[in-house]
């Protein structure tokens, strides 16, 4: 996980960047601008994923390590990271496609073009782990093969010109600027997935000290809960579109409403979730771990602290995405990096003070704190640019 977060990182980084310069630019009816940006945001993504694979080969054995790896857990991750590093260049312009288009608004096609992937590697899982006989390595060849469509799909869409956007070599940019530009734009995305790494790398650090049943219950409840944030970032990934277009289009109208409207839904989703998740919360771990009482009643408690601040993830997730969208990537960095960057130094400091129950309750306990920070930030901004009625 902590492995795929930091490909991720970079994916989002190279199409968040190119893709929400695009959006503006395309507002602005500056349609030949916006290919150059996105055909270097591919470029750009191609290098990257390449020197990450070269990179992940050769240090795999000390990356499993420094990624938090157990004794008993190292052999299944060196089987499965093999396939996840070798297919690095392949997930990262799928991500910066994906990103590219969805910037377009052309959502549907970027759905297609990752659920495709996703549902075929629900299906060739257990046919190369079980059929093929190659355990865990053959989940990693399965999410490998399914990337490939994935990226195949989505290239597609640009090769049919079903895309706003021309991505094509003659549109790659050779100034330094249009990189830093894309970097900059991406930055937030960047320390958001790549935090997301380290704060795992930093629980598994932790968990381990209480045994393999720690780790194995935390990393349930952290897989369940991103699937439960999974919504958010849905919403916040379409409305960004939204923000971007309206906000180069100078209709600030639409941008309120758009906040307003996401914000008020998805703080609905969330409690409502909450809810269920609170009352759930055993037989939701046992699902993973059936015949574990010690991981059901680790995670069952990890996950229903997290249950009393997922209400807050709406106003943390779309204050970041908001002023990403609108360009000023510095306050988006320090809210991408808030609600996980926080996390690191509470893990060690309450696991420290409180042993593992204060390993269960730190997520809680960061979310809190970033939800505090987000709110304000954004709050003073909304009053500042759009005026104290807002």
């Amino acid at each position: 996980f902590s492995l795929m977060a930091i490909i991720q990182a970079v994916g989002f980084t190279t199409g968040m960047g190119s893709g929400s310069i695009a959006s503006r630019l395309l507002g602005q009816d500056r349609k030949e601008e916006a290919d150059v940006y996105a055909s270097t945001g591919v470029a750009t993504a191609l290098a990257l994923g390449l020197s990450m694979a070269v990179l992940g080969l050769i240090f795999r054995e000390k990356l499993m390590w420094l990624l938090g790896s157990t004794a008993t857990i190292y052999p299944y991750a060196m089987d499965y990271a093999f396939y996840i590093v070798l297919g690095a260049p392949v997930m990262v312009l799928a991500f910066t496609l994906n990103n590219l288009l969805r910037w377009q608004g052309k959502a549907s096609l970027s759905v297609f073009g990752l659920a495709t992937g996703g549902v075929l590697n629900m299906i060739l899982d257990p046919i190369f782990i079980y059929g093929f006989h190659m355990g865990i390595a053959g989940a990693g060849a399965a999410t490998l093969l399914s990337q490939c469509v994935s990226l195949s799909i989505l290239a597609s869409f640009f090769l049919r010109r079903k895309s706003s956007l021309r991505v094509s070599p003659a549109c790659i940019s050779r100034s330094p600027r249009t990189y830093l530009a894309i970097l900059k734009q991406g930055m937030p995305s960047f320390f958001r997935q790549g935090v997301l790494s380290v704060s795992t790398m930093a629980l598994n650090y932790n968990a381990k000290l209480y045994g393999d049943a720690a780790v194995a219950a935390l990393s349930i409840v952290t897989k369940v809960f991103m699937v439960i944030q999974s919504i958010v970032i849905g919403f916040g990934q379409g409305f960004q579109p939204v923000l971007g277009y309206n906000y180069g289009a100078k209709r600030l109208d639409r941008v309120k409403e758009a906040v307003r409207f996401s914000l008020k839904s998805c703080t609905i989703i969330l409690t409502v979730g909450a809810v269920i998740g609170f009352f759930l919360a055993p037989w939701i771990i046992a699902l993973f771990r059936r015949d574990d009482p010690l991981v059901i009643e680790i995670g069952t408690r990890a996950f229903r602290y997290q249950c009393f601040t997922l209400p807050l993830g709406a106003v943390m997730v779309f204050s970041n995405m908001f002023f990403q969208s609108l360009g000023k990537s510095w306050r988006a960095v320090i809210l991408a990096i808030c609600r996980q960057g926080l996390y690191i130094p509470l893990v060690y400091l309450m696991t420290a003070c409180f042993g593992l129950a204060g390993l269960e309750r730190t997520q809680a306990v960061s979310d809190l704190l970033a939800f505090t920070l987000a709110a304000s930030v954004t709050g003073h901004y909304f009053k500042t640019e759009f005026g104290k009625e807002t």
